[in-house]
């Protein structure tokens, strides 16, 4: 940027800090700053479009345009230049706008006499806040260095906007952070509850967007970047040299922060007027646009680190640490871009609900939310930068919605959700020692998924007839380091000893995927729910496996054990584990160790391949779990974090039914005891299909006992395998439709 051009963009903070400074309405702002941005640019038109909502965008001040015009002019996301820049958030400049694909006239407006366009995106942290339009009569493209001061007067509006500098007597625009606000999300955990907003991160707040001295924020901006890379060089010292990952990700930060072109366009942001830390959350704004924006997983992730690392550069700016002194409110709702296990489980089970930026379905805090049994929502963009600590918020896990400040219409409406919730655990509760018996006479065994010590206070309290599924791989994910043998096996001892007699599954150790070790070095797969995880890993490097089955030897002291083995594709595969778990016995036998009096050795059928395995393999195994969250993906070719074809696939297709079934006829004909466990074990429709097909046990998460024993006490099974067979018969794509018709008609 010219030293020229430099001055008067620095003029023109210079005006609009002054114009803030003022004692004035929010409209009156707007207003003034128009013309000053007209005036400095030298354009016939200026004008500001902020969001209404969500999807509507609102001519809010212009110099040039009708004035009549403010306030009515309103144009959806994508809509027009304006709305394509918004929705783009990209900088449209053209010379003959009219012309351009997508334009739209507004006759209200009077903008047919300007052909010039150059539309900047005011945006916040990659939150959209509206567009700062320029226009003239003459047909010219703005240059760069004409489009650079308007990013930068861009990202002094978003401030001031964020801020709610324009908010007052005369205003037409809303206080932010008070109104409601509805996000879309995904379903990671079902549940509904009601809560106070708590940040994992609180936000900084930049309050001085314009610099007073330039050379003295130039200063301020060096010395902050030297303190941040001693702080990483100090980080890299201290890390272990086994934690490899940790290392990679810290050298990825040194070279960041000893990136000369990230410190010179920040030195160019402040000599142009910024204040040091807008300079710093300008750069981070343009980082968090290309994450969004990037198909590259490798470029997104070196984002991200930059992203992080902004927000330390900002925290030495400001002093504001992340412990911001915020109390934990009541009834507390955690609210995060995306959390860790072990800082999830820092939290406790207090919380009420978590509200994810990023997650998935079959992430660490999922695991964490199932096993605690409280909501939760994922993919809920843009929630930290629209939230404040404290906020109500109502987070309705079933539906994947989360209401930020909610209206009072709104709140009632869910108060009576979760109000009828209640009153149906205390019926489930009266029916909580009985048998899963059904109508017909069958009964079905009902089993918990646990993963955490946590989980089983709540086994008798549930009704569960004992653990179907451990998972024995969150204690290695919220550690930093590999767990030792003995503390494995103290804590699958306490697992045992508070299931008071109950059988407990254990699942060996279940990695790969979206499941990383911190301190695993990690592959990269172009698709990882199918590569190398699981019992892969495990006789690749059977180090980790043999450790850990000694471990349960040797918690079980004597008594039952049940054990296996996770994503068996093959009858070579269970062949070789079992061998492990041979080989185990025999080396604890040899050094003393009680064996235990009964052991099972199973497989978790999660790939179509096994059920298709030779007879053998149903003889030779003690029990077959299915997991149907894996065998769903695997069998429909639907990646079940990927939201845009998850959901077109049924649990109850008569294919997928079929396929169970089967599988259930090749356990009877073998002998060999057969579970399904997965979220549709717990949800009581899927249930009763898969009890009315034949399984006899089902594990799921606790809180879905009660539902499901209602349902089945209530239904002759026979009744819906017909309904089964007719849709079979008749050609149907899923059962789901007849099903729901005959329990609404039956219940």
């Amino acid at each position: 940027m010219s030293d020229a051009k430099e001055t008067e963009s620095r003029k023109l903070l210079g005006r609009l800090r002054d114009t803030m400074a003022e004692n004035a309405a929010g409209q009156a702002r707007l207003d003034k700053i128009v013309a000053l941005i007209a005036t400095s640019m030298q354009t016939e038109v200026c004008s500001i479009y902020l969001f209404r909502d969500a999807e509507t965008l609102e001519l809010c001040a212009t110099q040039g345009l009708q004035a009549a015009a403010v306030h009515q002019t309103r144009m959806r996301l994508g809509e027009g230049l304006v709305g394509r820049t918004a929705r783009s958030r990209q900088v449209i400049n053209t010379a003959n706008a009219p012309a351009e694909k997508g334009f739209r006239y507004m006759p209200e407006t009077g903008e047919e006499r300007y052909s010039s366009f150059c539309g900047v995106p005011v945006q916040r942290l990659g939150s959209v806040l509206g567009v700062l339009v320029v226009q003239s009569k003459a047909e010219r493209l703005f240059s760069s260095d004409e489009v650079y001061a308007l990013e930068v007067v861009a990202m002094v509006l978003a401030e001031m906007t964020e801020l709610g500098a324009f908010v007052g007597e005369g205003a037409a625009l809303s206080a932010r952070h008070q109104q409601p606000v509805l996000f879309r999300g995904a379903t990671g955990q079902e549940g509904a509850t009601e809560g106070r907003v708590y940040l994992h991160e609180p936000r900084v707040v930049v309050t001085n967007p314009v610099a007073d001295d330039p050379e003295k924020e130039l200063t301020r901006l060096q010395e902050a970047v030297g303190e941040l890379r001693v702080s990483v060089d100090e980080m890299l010292n201290t890390a272990t040299t086994v934690n490899t990952e940790q290392v990679q990700v810290l050298e990825a930060y040194r070279m960041f922060a000893n990136s000369r072109s990230w410190l010179r366009r920040m030195e160019d942001d402040v000599k142009s007027g910024l204040s040091a830390e807008a300079a710093v959350e300008k750069e981070q704004s343009v980082a968090r646009v290309r994450m969004s924006q990037s198909g590259d997983a490798y470029l997104r992730e070196r984002l991200h680190d930059l992203d992080d690392l902004s927000n330390r550069l900002l925290r030495i700016l400001t002093g504001q640490g992340k412990e911001t002194g915020a109390e934990m409110p009541e009834n507390p709702v955690l609210v995060a871009r995306n959390i860790g296990p072990g800082e999830l489980l820092e939290y406790g089970k207090a919380l009420k609900g978590i509200v994810l930026e990023e997650g998935s379905v079959g992430s660490h805090a999922a695991i964490v939310a199932r096993a605690w049994a409280i909501p939760l929502v994922i993919h809920a963009a843009n929630v930290t930068t629209e939230a404040l600590n404290g906020d109500p918020i109502l987070v309705d896990g079933d539906q994947g919605i989360v209401h930020l400040r909610p209206d009072e219409n709104v709140k009632s409406a869910f108060r009576d959700k979760i109000a009828m919730q209640a009153r149906a655990q205390e019926r489930y509760a009266t029916i909580r020692d009985l048998p899963a018996q059904a109508l017909c006479g069958t009964t079905v065994s009902l089993h918990m998924n646990a993963g955490l010590m946590a989980d089983l206070p709540s086994l008798p309290s549930s009704g569960a007839e004992g653990v179907g599924l451990f998972r024995t791989e969150l204690q290695f994910l919220i550690r930093n380091q590999m767990p030792k043998r003995a503390e494995l096996s103290a804590l699958y001892s306490r697992v045992m000893e508070a299931a008071g007699g109950r059988r407990v599954a254990f699942r060996t150790l279940d990695i790969g995927s979206d499941k990383v070790l911190p301190y695993m070095k990690p592959n990269d797969e172009p698709n990882p729910a199918m590569g190398w995880r699981a019992i892969r890993v495990g006789l690749d490097k059977p180090g980790v496996l043999r450790m850990q089955l000694q471990a349960l030897i040797r918690a079980a002291n004597g008594r039952p054990l049940s054990v296996m083995f996770p994503f068996i594709a093959q009858l070579q595969e269970f062949r070789d584990a079992k061998a492990e778990m041979d080989k185990a016995l025999e080396r604890e036998a040899i050094l003393g160790y009680p064996v235990p009096s009964k052991i099972e050795v199973g497989a978790m059928l999660e790939t179509p391949s096994l059920g298709f395995a030779p007879d053998a393999f149903f003889q030779e195994v003690d029990f077959v779990s299915i997991g149907g969250n894996d065998l769903k993906q695997f069998f429909f070719a639907a990646d079940r974090e990927n939201e845009r074809v998850r959901r077109r696939y049924d649990t109850l297709n008569v294919s997928f039914l079929s396929y169970i079934e089967m599988v259930v006829g090749r356990c009877a004909q073998a002998g060999t005891p057969l579970s399904f466990c997965g979220e549709d074990a717990g949800r009581p429709i899927e249930a009763a299909a898969l009890a009315a097909i034949g399984l006899r046990s089902l594990s799921m998460r606790p809180a879905s006992i009660g539902p499901v024993k209602h349902l089945l006490r209530r239904i002759d099974l026979s009744e819906v395998k017909s309904l089964i067979i007719e849709a079979r018969t008749r050609g149907d794509q899923s059962v789901r439709a007849p099903l729901t018709d005959w329990l609404s008609q039956h219940m």
